[in-house]
């Protein structure tokens, strides 16, 4: 196997449209029996529509690979491939994994013990300071903080972790070239230097609305287990929690009041089985490799 042109063919279809993540992973397949199959033969083997198909030929017959090379070279990112071995085993494991995350700042964070972090993107007080009473204790057992980089609790366990001398990783449904919410630009650039910025989007990939519970998915599948902080029904962080459910992962949810209805998300997961977290002793006896 040439792996080499294997991954470059990869890097190849991360920029092409017309194919979802489903897709590139019957793709590779098929390129793992045969590395030198055409873009045609690719979209005939996984059976794409006429629509699609155009689509992704058009797309794939415009990218410019030496180009493309040189502007993540001149940006600073670096890409991984579900064939590489530094490529997250817990994340390889999950249903429909990202055949390629793009990267800046630690890889070597994704050896470590990795704890999900999310919740309500209106945080309260009562949020605040949950963090502030589990963040330290958790930092201080060398636990690695995922979370999405979203405004409220995301934004805040990257702030605090970093503020107890912990470590983070941030996913985002973006390219790393861009930042969503706008605001949170210093933030982002900090966590690629001295953290790890993730994201399975290329360069100039806007924040569209479908690339958030795609980005959940990597969240929870790199992470040992998810814990909730503040969430309504049908909120992104109950669909991360739900992802890792899915995938056998320990889902933590810390109770709130239950007069509130920003908290009925939280306390419905402790109904329905989620460890009810009052302290850090609570998660730190899970989280093992």
């Amino acid at each position: 196997m040439d792996k080499q042109l294997l991954n470059q063919r990869i890097f190849h279809l991360s920029h092409c449209g017309g194919i979802g993540p489903a897709s590139k992973l019957r793709m590779i397949s098929a390129l793992l029996d045969n590395p030198y199959s055409s873009a045609y033969e690719l979209s005939v083997n996984v059976k794409l529509t006429p629509a699609h198909t155009k689509t992704f030929l058009n797309s794939y017959a415009a990218v410019q690979l030496e180009l493309l090379f040189q502007r993540y070279q001149t940006k600073n990112i670096r890409w991984l491939t579900i064939l590489d071995d530094q490529y997250p085993e817990y994340l390889r494991q999950i249903y429909n994994p990202p055949v390629l995350l793009f990267y800046q700042g630690d890889l070597s964070l994704l050896e470590q013990r990795l704890l999900a972090v999310v919740g309500s993107r209106k945080s309260s007080a009562y949020g605040e300071n949950v963090l502030n009473r589990l963040l330290p204790e958790l930092v201080k057992n060398d636990i690695v903080m995922v979370s999405g980089l979203a405004k409220g609790i995301d934004c805040a366990v990257h702030q605090k972790t970093m503020r107890e001398k912990g470590k983070t990783v941030a996913v985002v449904g973006t390219g790393l070239d861009r930042v969503y919410p706008y605001e949170h630009k210093a933030l982002q650039e900090k966590i690629g230097q001295e953290h790890l910025l993730l994201s399975e989007y290329p360069l100039g990939a806007k924040p569209l609305r479908h690339h958030f519970p795609m980005r959940n998915r990597i969240i929870a599948g790199l992470s040992l287990g998810t814990l909730v902080i503040e969430a309504k029904y049908r909120s992104g962080s109950l669909i991360t929690a739900n992802l890792a459910l899915q995938e056998g992962r320990e889902v933590f949810a810390v109770p709130g009041d239950i007069t509130n209805p920003g908290v009925e998300g939280t306390n419905d997961l402790i109904l329905h089985g989620a460890k009810c977290v009052l302290s850090a002793a609570h998660i730190l006896e899970e989280i093992t490799f």
